[in-house]
């Protein structure tokens, strides 16, 4: 090879180089190309699903036209005809006789059904409904699963054909070691040992080269069942361009507690995650369809206490949600449905692993999964929520372990929170004691000055608590401090499973409310049962108003129309609190009793005439400045002072 070539061929290759690199694609023209793809294939998925509603449509009036057939053997061909038209190769599997297998462990028995090879329905063995049945999350047709797609033209409901078992048993039953009170369902638990697992599977088999196979695992101690989709030969009936398949979920969720106005139908409502997205919902209480535009890791149908959730380990590539709520009917909270669109990859066999979630919704039993699940429950925005887990559900937990009386539970609790403000209250007590002692020489100002000169009176005080070291706001520190407790009280106690169905006293249910005598009539914003914890907690709260008002500083005494406001507090609690969960009334009330106690003791332990006495000697002494006031002084002396000429 002589120089010359060499020389051509270098630049024919720095051209390419060249051309490469000024023609690459930019992060933002991939992204908008990535996009753009989505969208074709949500668009697609779209008319997928039309077409598949519409060929269901078909087949339902064909199928209604066969069972009115005749049974001669003609007839029995003419079915068989009309069957193969509409379903193919899965005709076969079309006829068939339901029966069940159950799937148990300790905490839930799992009935799946050989038609559509789904799960029938899901019973929590430690709980119950309201009206003491067993509680089913969802059972019978009201549950509705299986794969969607075209095979040859024909739509392919998986849910309507009949699957082969990998058993001949009615029954796996999982076993395991003992599991003490407040581990169920935690997954270390299991860690610890062998604690078993079973897998059933079931087959839907179109002939030796296609197949559907769903494989469900469940073990010992878990809410959690593992579901994976193996297909073999798919590619080969749906056709080499689909790169996706439909997996549609849709229930009614019936109605597990009693009925109240901010109760369970508040709650009810789908949930979802967007692939490393933060988690979102349709709104509690509102029927809509919401398009999930994007890759989703999980979704989730959630009522008050417990969660029905499909999580998936590599996300679907969109889907579609529709809720809908039926608030009057007494059996039924909504109904909710899920359209999602699972990827295929070109391969002749293909495994899609996710996991089911049926389970309480207990916080730490959520957050130990590591998917955000927990974020379904309604903790609080920002510092409220940040309170709740960081502060009263830990306490909570803790206080779980040694008892289960829930109203000794409340009671312990309350005591732990005020002991966390007491310092603060202190404080609010000594600024308060120093406002009251100072009250005499206040009275004497506004006489001094009198209505007419409000403003300088105003300023006299003022000056007069700085002389003295007295802060006129240090009475609201500890309201601050306890603000956020008591709101996230307000979201806890409302959504805390462990208080449901948990009697105390004369409550049947701390986390519904206490009802001492039903009305015959109904009131309007409060209901027609009257709430004695709410009683008490309202008494209280007008008691405590009455006594903070008695030491109340001068100030206050000037607006009378503040007071009657804090009157008028208790008795808007008292409307808007009888329908609320009794845990969360025993605690306010709790929480008011034991800042009587707390005054009380601070009462005998403060000597007011020793306060006062370093009230007047502090009145003595010369006002020290702060070094930034001193500064501010300065510099404008500075500022006055004229220059002189040079």
């Amino acid at each position: 090879m002589d120089k010359n070539t060499i020389t051509g061929l270098s630049l024919i290759f720095l051209i390419l180089v060249t051309f490469s690199y000024f023609n690459k694609q930019s992060d933002s023209e991939i992204e908008a190309a990535r996009h753009q793809r989505d969208s074709l294939i949500q668009v697609d998925a779209e008319n997928t699903r039309q077409a598949e509603l519409k060929a269901k449509e078909t087949a339902t009036a064909l199928l209604s036209k066969n069972s009115s057939a005749v049974t001669d053997s003609s007839g029995k061909a003419q079915v068989n005809s009309d069957l193969k038209s509409l379903y193919g190769i899965f005709s076969e599997a079309s006829k068939g006789t339901e029966h069940f297998i159950s799937l148990e462990n300790n905490l839930m028995k799992i009935r799946i059904s050989n038609k559509g090879g789904k799960i029938y329905s899901v019973e929590l063995k430690g709980y119950k409904r309201a009206n003491g049945e067993p509680l089913v999350l969802f059972e019978g047709d009201k549950n509705k699963f299986g794969l969607n797609f075209f095979s040859q033209n024909k739509s392919i409901q998986t849910d309507q054909f009949f699957f082969v078992p990998n058993t001949a048993d009615t029954l796996l039953k999982v076993s395991g070691a003992p599991v003490s009170v407040g581990k169920e369902g935690r997954e270390k638990f299991n860690v610890s040992g062998d604690q078993g697992a079973k897998s059933l599977s079931m087959r839907l088999e179109a002939s030796n080269e296609v197949s559907v196979e769903y494989t469900y695992t469940l073990k010992h101690n878990s809410f959690i069942v593992g579901f994976d989709i193996h297909t073999k030969g798919l590619k080969n009936v749906i056709g080499a361009n689909s790169n996706y398949i439909n997996f549609a979920w849709s229930m009614e969720l019936p109605r597990q507690e009693k009925v109240s106005k901010f109760g369970e139908d508040n709650y009810a409502t789908a949930y979802f995650k967007y692939f490393q997205d933060e988690v979102d919902k349709i709104a509690p209480t509102k029927s809509e369809t919401k398009a999930l535009t994007t890759k989703v890791e999980w979704i989730s149908f959630k009522t008050l206490f417990f969660s029905s959730a499909l999580i998936a380990d590599k996300p679907f590539l969109n889907g579609q949600i529709t809720t809908k709520t039926r608030n009057k009917d007494l059996s039924f909270v909504s109904d909710m449905n899920a359209d999602l669109t699972i990827p295929l990859d070109n391969s002749g066999s293909e495994t899609f692993s996710a996991k089911f979630f049926f389970g309480p919704n207990q916080y730490n039993t959520l957050k130990q999964y590591k998917v955000n699940l927990e974020e379904e429950l309604s903790l609080g925005w920002t510092v409220i929520g940040w309170v709740n887990k960081y502060i009263i559900i830990p306490a909570f937990d803790f206080l779980r372990r040694y008892t289960g009386n829930f109203g000794l539970i409340i009671l312990l609790l309350t005591i732990y929170v005020k002991l966390i403000v007491a310092p603060f209250t202190y404080k609010s007590y000594i600024s308060q004691a120093k406002m009251r002692l100072l009250k005499p020489e206040i009275e004497e100002i506004q006489k001094k000055f009198g209505d007419d000169k409000k403003m300088e009176s105003q300023q006299a005080v003022m000056a007069l608590y700085k002389k003295a070291g007295v802060n006129p706001m240090g009475g609201c520190l500890p309201m601050l401090f306890q603000m956020p407790i008591l709101v996230a009280m307000f979201y806890f106690f409302p959504i805390s499973i462990e208080l449901r169905q948990q009697s105390f006293l004369w409550a049947h249910d701390l986390s519904a409310y206490d009802s001492i005598m039903t009305l015959p009539f109904e009131i309007p914003w409060y209901g027609s049962h009257v709430s004695l914890f709410c009683l008490l907690m309202t008494v209280t709260n007008i008691l405590y108003v009455k006594y903070n008002n008695e030491m109340s500083s001068a100030g206050t005494q000037q607006m009378p129309g503040m007071k009657t406001m804090m009157y008028l507090m208790p008795v808007m609690f008292l409307f808007i609190f009888n329908s609320y969960a009794s845990g969360l009334s025993l605690y306010y009330f709790l929480s008011l009793v034991f800042t009587f106690v707390q005054m009380f003791i601070f009462k005998k332990l403060v000597n007011e005439d020793e306060i006062h006495a370093q009230l007047k000697a502090k009145q003595k002494m010369p006002v020290v400045k702060s070094k930034f006031q001193a500064r501010l002084e300065e510099m404008s002396k500075q500022r006055n002072v004229p220059q002189k000429r040079k």
